[in-house]
This record gives C-alpha cells, structure tokens and sequence, in this order.
C-alpha cells in the first residue's frame, strides 16, 4: 500500500494469500493510523472487488480508482514501486519462513521511506516530505504583544 502524494510505503502484507478479510484488517489499521483517503486505486484482482471490501470502503466514505486490467500506467507509481521492491528485495532474498521475509520485507519498507530520497519530492524521503507538510498544516503560534 503506497500512498500516491507523500510516496510513502504504508504496509507490505507477507502472507501466502490475502483474501478480503485480510484487506479490510490492513486497511482498517492504516486508516485509524492515517486517517481515510479520498480513494482507494487498486487492480481488478479478487481481493479488491469483493463486496465485502466494496461494503466496508462505502462505510469508510472511501471511493474506488480500480485500473482497468492490463493497462499500468495510470497505478505507475504502484508499479514503479513493485518493480523496485522486486528487484531490490524480493529477488535479492531468499527467505528461510515467512517470520524470516516478514523482517526483511519490513526493513525494505522502512529504507524505502526513511533513508532514500525521492526526485519527485524534491530529494526529500517520504518521511521527510511528510513531516514538511505537517509543518506547514500547523498554525505559526501567535506572539503575545
């Protein structure tokens, strides 16, 4: 799950299959963590249209952005960080058990949004980038006279 304005890598589930039962708890963890998002974009797989999760993102006031199937382009930074997490984790490991690709894959997740800086937010990390927003949301404190 990456959030498309900030950059930053909210979770990577490790599991052998992740049925919507498994999205609502991750999304619903992520939401009371971040607060809801406008939109949910995601590809037409099964655990993304089932009505389970279709009901609980309408009770979530939270609207859909599905991609049409094999068209990219418009999830790219998706794709562009799964082609990262790809090469740079997952094809670089060989994971012992699943508690074993569940630290690892962590770690990825938290260089992804703590160490490395990203051209599209100004060489910023995520973290970084989010922090200057949040800065900038706080009103300057009124100076008594």
């Amino acid at each position: 799950m990456v959030d498309e304005y900030t950059r930053e890598c909210l979770a990577i589930d490790v599991a052998g299959s992740i049925r919507s039962g498994r999205v609502i708890e991750v999304l619903s963890k992520l939401v009371s963590v971040h607060g809801a998002p406008r939109y949910l974009r995601s590809d037409n797989g099964p655990e993304f249209v089932s009505r389970a999760i279709l009901r609980w993102l309408h009770g979530a006031n939270i609207d859909t952005a599905p991609i049409d199937p094999g068209k990219p382009w418009p999830n790219g930074l998706n794709e562009s960080f799964n082609g990262k997490f790809r090469d740079e984790c997952l094809s670089m490991e060989w994971f012992k058990n699943r508690i074993d690709a569940k630290i690892v894959i962590e770690g990825f997740r938290r260089e992804y949004n703590e160490v490395r800086p990203h051209s599209s937010l100004g060489q910023l990390t995520p973290v970084e980038f989010k922090l200057t927003l949040s800065q900038q949301l706080i009103p300057a404190r009124a100076i008594p006279q």
